[in-house]
């Protein structure tokens, strides 16, 4: 198997990826107070939305290296 190949796999995983979730959503902690050996901290939950179109255009895009690849083999 060719690096592009493997290349194209990766985008056509990612693309699929994309399309079954949406976004991704991650949690970091903000120290809210923090007064001597007393510390009260707070978790805020920050999503990123990734759109279908994106999902399709690496999904398309792997697809399209890998039949390259394979048309240049």
């Amino acid at each position: 198997m060719s690096g592009k190949t493997v290349a194209g796999l990766v985008l056509v995983v990612i693309g699929i990826l994309v399309f079954a979730y949406g976004g991704l959503t991650y949690t970091t902690h903000k120290k809210v107070l923090d007064v001597g050996p007393l510390q009260a901290t707070k978790e805020e939950h920050h999503t990123i939305f990734l759109p279908p179109i994106i999902g399709a255009i690496v999904l398309i895009g792997g697809i399209a290296v890998i039949a390259s690849d394979r048309r240049s083999s």
